[in-house]
């Protein structure tokens, strides 16, 4: 969905498709608040993902609560707040905010991997990829701009910025 001037902007896409890295940038440019979602997790989530074990929706439904009460809607009308979250299914973004301008970072499950295995002192393990593919639902293209992860950051923070703010 393209809104011009958003107040909010959601990064989603699976672990090691750059929503963190995107998501630092498109503030930066932009004078903008930057959140990860990452952050927000209570420790048994993240010690549970250290252990390797994914989380499922009752661990997830609580983090996406806080995220809503803590980011979104206290998101200030004065400048542009950008959230990097997973948001892997429909329904994770409908706690999140129905009509949140949202960007779609996607890609081949081997290029993840290997951004995965590059990584170091996360807690996500390149091995629960394949539950987080397995959870994607991905948005279509009137729900969120796709941008694949073989594009550079500044060339999707580059797109985001023409599509989102930018005058034609």
């Amino acid at each position: 969905m393209i809104v011009k001037h958003p107040k909010i902007i959601m990064i989603m896409g699976v672990s090691g498709s750059g929503k963190t890295t995107v998501g630092r940038l498109l503030a930066s440019r932009l004078g903008g608040v930057f959140f990860d979602a990452d952050d927000f997790h209570p420790t048994a989530n993240t010690d549970k993902m250290s252990r390797g074990i994914p989380l499922d929706d009752a661990d997830r439904l609580p983090w996406l609560a806080r995220l809503r009460d803590e980011v979104i809607s206290p998101a200030p009308l004065d400048s542009v707040t950008i959230l990097a979250c997973s948001a892997l299914k429909e329904s994770y973004r409908a706690i999140l905010g129905k009509n949140l301008p949202t960007i779609f970072l996607h890609g081949d499950a081997t290029v993840l991997a290997k951004r995965l295995s590059q990584r170091s002192g996360h807690y996500m393990k390149p091995e629960m990829l394949a539950s987080q593919l397995a959870a994607l639902n991905e948005p279509d293209e009137s729900e969120a701009m796709h941008f694949p992860v073989t594009l550079t950051p500044q060339e999707i923070v580059d797109g985001i910025i023409r599509a989102f703010f930018l005058e034609v």
